[in-house]
């Protein structure tokens, strides 16, 4: 998984609530458990005006020129600005795996359903949570200002706006600690690696029969 310190982002606004995650990725692509090759059909009935298949080429797909992620002055975004409860609806762990894939490192949003939210950090996304307020300005602004970046600082837990003003945000040190360093499940047990192998060795020793055959 691929750490995450700093990241300086154009952001996409979606300004849509209680977007679930047969939304952002629909029931038809869950066919594969890599977490690969989803991005196409990140929010595919929202982006596409025609149904999308399985396998099916997504470049000749006719687009729906008014959705946000069709629209030329968002291209190449990183950060997802969305409204309450993002990611509600089914548990599939494909939610994030199409976010990530399509290029988002981060969805700012009022408030997200849970076990999206505990899959974005196991996935290498930061999903940051703040008061309606401070969202409505962040619409706001990218609204006005085409090319609207933002700066994310995990180790100081900081969004920084292009006038100066800074966000702060909250997240559990767990959490802070496995994506500043690129640890996802996978990863944290391969931290235990040496100890893992000795007790591997050991077990053969002691108990060869286990190996025989």
């Amino acid at each position: 998984m691929e750490a995450f310190v700093r990241l300086n982002g154009l952001v996409a606004p979606l300004d849509r609530a209680n977007v679930d995650t047969d939304a952002i990725i629909p029931k038809q692509f869950l066919k594969s458990i890599k977490r690969s090759g989803f991005g196409p059909n990140l929010f595919d009935e929202w982006r596409y005006l025609d149904v999308g298949q399985p396998g099916q080429e997504s470049t000749h797909r006719p687009r729906n020129p008014d959705f946000v992620l069709n629209q030329p002055r968002f291209q190449g975004a990183q950060i997802l600005l969305a409204r309450k409860n993002f990611g509600c609806g089914s548990s599939r762990e494909h939610a994030p795996w199409a976010l990530l894939d399509f290029g988002f490192r981060a969805v700012v949003a009022e408030s997200f359903a849970d076990i999206f939210f505990n899959n974005c950090f196991k996935n290498g996304i930061l999903p940051i949570t703040l008061p309606a307020a401070e969202i409505d300005a962040l619409f706001a602004a990218v609204s006005a200002t085409p090319g609207y970046r933002l700066l994310i600082d995990l180790e100081r837990q900081l969004i920084e706006r292009p006038d100066g003003i800074s966000l702060p945000f909250a997240i559990d040190a767990y959490r802070k600690e496995r994506l500043l360093n690129g640890w996802d499940d996978i990863g944290l047990t391969l931290r235990h690696a040496d100890i893992i192998r000795e007790f591997e060795e050991r077990r053969r020793r002691e108990q060869p029969w286990l190996f025989c055959g």
